[in-house]
């Protein structure tokens, strides 16, 4: 028998009827993906006749990089894919995904590659880790064989194939005519080790007012950054154009989250738009306020954590818990003030840098800033957010968003 073809004689005898005798590797992964639609079972006879030769588990390996690649031409980027696997399938999933990520990224010369996504490749430690032949490399570095192998990547490739489209918010790799966003300045580094060193100062100091004191000023540094870039890009007539990038939203209480990315992103002349199934939402907006962006969300969400675990489960009278109820007002609050507090400091800055002068700059980037949204996402519509019937949870809430320092790093102060 060739290697390319394979006798189903392994195995109990399957629910579904016997594939034929004489099956090509790819009629045996089609046959699989058949199956799993019917029933999410694959069939132990495919997966043994799958896995009992090398030739088609590297066909199978094949597919799940080609899979990849389809990915990338529906809008999906590296960090979307691993996050996505990891909630819908696991870790084992995910791993096995980020190996046919770094497969796929050896088709691209590195000057086809945006910084923002290698940024995610590092992030989410996708690169070529194996010598020789991946599948054997895989299994051992798992502890397992070479059917598991075969049903986990059945498993996956039927995710990616599944993948819904998405907005487009940068060039994927090796796209015919795309350009690379252009690096950061010297001036934006020398501005954000600034930020960074505050930052620093204001996570090590055992003093919550040198902290806040710290972090107000990291914060002035981004914002007033910001304010320089427009008003920059409107004597010259060129500069930066909107662009976006994809921030996690993890459950629990993925609603409430959302919540805080949303206003942190209006806060910031940015707009978000959540993709509840999928996980994350979507942020666009110029360059210098995603960043602003991402740094924000990252830290309020961690302070935010850290003040609602501190404040412990809670249970009504009659011993019933209730500390779903508590955090779930209680981030909803915290959404609501620091919202308030980002909107009050981003007016300050901009009275205190152009004053009127100012209005028509930030108006005009407002504009290019929906007009992106609009032209992305032409059918968004806005949801409703959900009723809070926990006022305890929000009164804690709303405090601790008093306490939040307004950076990317520290946390809630105690007390």
């Amino acid at each position: 028998m060739g290697a390319s073809r394979w006798w189903n004689g392994f195995g109990k005898k399957p629910d579904s009827p016997p594939p034929s005798p004489w099956l090509t590797p790819e009629e045996l992964i089609a046959e699989a993906l058949r199956r799993r639609a019917q029933s999410a079972d694959p069939g132990e006879d495919v997966v043994v006749a799958l896995a009992a030769d090398e030739h088609a588990t590297g066909v199978l390996m094949a597919r799940l990089q080609r899979g990849v690649t389809t990915a990338w031409e529906r809008g999906w980027q590296p960090a979307d894919l691993a996050g996505y696997t990891a909630r819908r399938l696991g870790a084992l999933h995910q791993r096995l995904v980020l190996d046919a990520i770094a497969a796929e990224m050896r088709a691209y010369t590195a000057t086809t590659v945006g910084e923002h996504w290698r940024d995610q490749l590092t992030e989410i430690d996708a690169r070529v880790w194996w010598d020789g032949d991946h599948a054997d490399a895989w299994c051992e570095a798992e502890d397992v064989d070479r059917p598991a192998l075969v049903a986990c990547s059945i498993e996956l490739l039927e995710l990616l194939l599944a993948l819904p489209r998405l907005a487009t918010i940068g060039p994927r790799p090796g796209r015919a005519g795309a350009r690379p966003p252009v690096p950061a300045s010297e001036a934006d580094k020398r501005m954000l080790g600034k930020v960074r060193a505050l930052l620093a100062k204001a996570e090590s100091t055992e003093f919550p007012e040198e902290a806040e004191a710290l972090s107000a000023r990291a914060q002035e540094l981004m914002a007033r950054h910001s304010i320089d870039h427009a008003l920059l890009d409107a004597e010259t007539g060129g500069g930066a154009e909107p662009a976006g990038r994809r921030v996690a939203v993890e459950t629990p209480y993925d609603g409430p989250k959302a919540a805080l990315l949303t206003v942190v992103a209006d806060a910031n002349r940015c707009r978000a738009v959540w993709h509840r199934e999928l996980g994350f939402s979507t942020v666009l907006g110029f360059p210098a306020d995603l960043a602003a962006v991402e740094m924000l969300f990252t830290s309020l969400l961690v302070q935010a954590t850290t003040a609602m675990v501190r404040a412990g489960p809670r249970r009504d009278a009659a011993g019933r818990s209730r500390t779903r109820s508590f955090r779930h007002a209680f981030l909803n609050a915290y959404a609501s003030r620091i919202g308030e507090r980002l909107r009050e400091a981003a007016g300050r800055a901009a009275a205190d840098t152009g004053g009127d002068d100012l209005l028509p700059v930030l108006a005009a980037r407002d504009r290019a800033v929906d007009d992106v949204v609009a032209t992305l996402f032409p059918n968004l519509t806005k949801g409703r957010a959900r009723s809070v019937s926990n006022h305890e949870g929000w009164a804690a809430g709303r405090a601790a968003a008093d306490l939040a320092s307004l950076n990317a790093r520290s946390e809630v102060p105690s007390g």
